[in-house]
């Protein structure tokens, strides 16, 4: 079912990777922008280049390694230690900022294009656009976060070779400008799984705001999502059924505000998955290089409640390295034909994602925690020990119990067990401060300032004569 669902969609990617990627330039804008079709058919394209393996699946892994709790092997095993990126990563880090200006290109046409089409209404025009600029504030916002300033490119100056690096307050004003337009033009509900909605747009804006410090605002675009009553977290009554969540088979969810959507099709799949895995567990069907693994001694495991039912997603298997090797099976496709062909979504902002978006920015507005930041992480936390999330349980915590620091480091904590592979938690450390002090806790390892931000990549430098290789590069590269 779920691949009915999504063929028609897949072949569009196709389609329009192909025109969009291959030769742009033979593309008449006032012959392919027309109709409605046509239109979505590029706005399509936008995508492709997260469902790339060196874009979003590479993104993850990279970044997963640099986190309390996670491990890298093979070519990613430098990463556990900070002491920089080896040839291999530097190449991976290139590709994902050309990845990321590629679907800010695509976007780009769109938002330039679609308005001048002449056989399609300005509802579609708007949608389309908002859909567009969305999909471009969502790339800036990861470049924005791993490099810092960077070239802006938008429809204006799309024929520009040579763009100067922007700081990162001009991107951020973009990022903004952007969103707060999809959010006006996005709909309630979307006639296809996968694509954004208002909510969607809200959701995003909550957590730029977030990023910026701007808690209040962040506090109040979160909860205009909470108050819309359109999500829910998804009730489970073990670890297995977090697969009612995260597994091969499932279309959408009650939770999903943004995911990118996959499907159990060879190249059409979802290539994250055989990072996790190992070929003799059969939790892939294709295989598994099990890159990406932690380890029984890892602080964050041991002191893990065995009684959450997220903790029984790593299980111990011995990968030849010490004997104490974690592998954790939150993303797994048993009937998956290919290393590119399995069903999972990738889950990229769900409910209990914005449910502690709102816990943290209220209490940094409020100075404190409330009853209601408070209970939006207690609807996590319930969850997780497969509690109805909105009850009163014996696991909730207390207002009483926690000031403003305190909540942030629960907080902290709770998103820690919460997004576990979802690409959140190296950002969320940097955000708040705590990367040195969490990763000097758990690794033992002394994160030099270098690492935070990866290196401006040296085909852009060469290829952008706007661009110092010496002024214009991050400090340390």
């Amino acid at each position: 079912m779920k691949n009915l669902k999504y063929l028609i969609l897949l072949l569009l990617f196709s389609s329009c990777q192909k025109q969009l990627i291959e030769d742009p330039k033979s593309l008449a804008a006032e012959k392919f922008y027309n109709t409605a079709a046509e239109v979505q058919g590029a706005v399509n394209a936008i995508y492709t280049p997260f469902r790339d393996i060196n874009g979003l699946v590479t993104y993850i892994a990279q970044v997963d390694c640099y986190v309390d709790y996670g491990l890298g092997r093979g070519s990613y095993a430098s990463l556990n230690d900070f002491q920089g990126l080896n040839s291999t990563n530097i190449t991976r880090v290139g590709s994902m900022w050309d990845l990321f200006y590629l679907s800010i290109r695509n976007a780009n046409f769109v938002i330039k294009n679609a308005p001048n089409g002449k056989e399609i209404s300005q509802a579609d025009i708007n949608t389309n656009v908002g859909e567009a600029k969305f999909l471009r504030a969502f790339n800036y916002f990861f470049l924005v976060r791993n490099w810092g300033g960077v070239p802006i490119r938008t429809e204006a100056n799309m024929t520009v070779v040579d763009v100067k690096r922007n700081t990162a307050d001009d991107v951020y004003k973009l990022i903004l400008a952007d969103l707060l337009d999809a959010e006006a033009n996005l709909p309630i509900t979307q006639p296809q799984v996968g694509r954004p909605t208002k909510w969607s747009a809200k959701t995003l804006l909550a957590d730029v705001y977030l990023q910026l410090g701007k808690y209040p605002e962040a506090r109040d675009k979160a909860n205009e999502v909470i108050l819309s009553d359109k999500f829910a977290l998804v009730p489970i009554s073990s670890t297995d059924d977090l697969q009612n969540i995260f597994g091969p088979a499932v279309v959408t969810t009650s939770e999903e505000i943004f995911y990118i959507k996959f499907t159990r099709q060879n190249l059409f799949g979802n290539y994250f998955v055989m990072f996790l895995n190992h070929p003799g567990t059969k939790f892939s069907g294709a295989g598994g290089f099990y890159g990406l693994h932690s380890e029984t001694v890892n602080p964050v495991y041991k002191n893990w409640d065995n009684n959450d039912f997220r903790k029984g997603l790593w299980y111990p298997y011995n990968i030849g390295l010490d004997g104490n090797s974690l592998l954790n099976k939150k993303f797994i496709d048993p009937l998956a034909t290919s290393q590119s062909g399995h069903g999972n979504d990738m889950p990229w902002y769900r409910y209990a994602d914005l449910l502690l978006i709102y816990a943290e920015a209220a209490s940094r507005a409020e100075n404190g925690p409330s009853a209601a930041s408070m209970e939006a992480l207690n609807k996590v936390h319930r969850r997780a020990y497969g509690k109805n999330p909105l009850l009163p349980s014996t696991v909730d915590f207390k207002v009483a119990d926690y000031n403003a620091t305190t909540f942030l480091d629960l907080i902290i904590k709770e998103r820690g067990y919460e997004f576990q592979y979802e690409g959140k938690r190296w950002l969320e450390l940097k955000r708040t401060g705590k990367a040195a002090e969490i990763i000097l806790a758990t690794k033992g390892k002394v994160i030099a300032a270098k690492h935070y931000w990866w290196p401006i990549p040296v085909s852009e430098l060469g290829f952008n004569k706007a661009l110092d290789p010496v002024k214009d590069q991050n400090p340390g590269y």
